[in-house]
């Protein structure tokens, strides 16, 4: 699962990449983790907010504990109460620059990213919604690793091709399925001696 990816593409030339109204300015880093803000084109318009939908968690007295981010869905439990209404109801577009996975033993893991030759900056599907915790927050959705990634991680962000973007927001949710497969064209992999957790 995916749980760090970079978006170094200045906003002003996202939102003319994907012909959308820049709302606001955005405080997301270049490199992107849960529970932190991210950029998102969603109903036409690029804006902020968080990566995770919250999960509220509770101690053992019953307390309530600071909430979890869910920043991946898996596109085979898009039917699941969590993301029913969000996968029905408000699709985006996920900018991204490369994503990392984890490459190694626990202990010493090493970040190894993933981008694409073509398109310097590409689209992942994401599902969102508004939450009392965080604001509008949005998930990444998840399918099956591709040839160029199965050797490192059994799962892969769903990356859309340009003449999917509005087939993913915009068409309705069978269709929208049909574009969570493995990504089929060409992958840059960059292995790092990068610490997967930077202490």
């Amino acid at each position: 699962m995916c749980n760090l990816y970079r978006m170094t593409t200045a906003s002003a030339a996202v939102a003319d990449l994907f012909r959308a109204v820049e709302l606001g300015a955005s405080n997301a880093g270049d490199e992107v983790y849960p529970g932190y803000p991210g950029v998102v084109i969603a109903a036409g318009d690029l804006r902020s907010m968080t990566w995770g939908f919250p999960l509220t968690l509770k101690g053992k007295s019953g307390q309530p504990l600071k909430p979890k981010a869910v920043n991946n869905t898996r596109a085979d439990k898009l039917d699941s109460f969590m993301w029913r209404y969000s996968f029905e109801e408000r699709r985006c577009l996920i900018p991204v620059t490369e994503f990392a996975e984890a490459e190694g033993v626990k202990g010493a893991k090493t970040r190894t990213w993933f981008s694409l030759p073509d398109q310097p900056t590409f689209a992942v599907a994401g599902i969102w919604r508004d939450t009392p915790e965080w604001g509008p927050a949005y998930s990444m959705v998840m399918t099956e690793a591709c040839i160029q990634v199965a050797d490192i991680h059994d799962r892969m962000p769903v990356i859309l091709r340009p003449d999917d973007w509005s087939r993913w927001t915009d068409g309705p949710a069978g269709e929208a399925r049909d574009l969570c497969l493995p990504y089929a064209g060409e992958m840059t992999i960059r292995h790092t001696n990068e610490p997967w957790v930077r202490r």
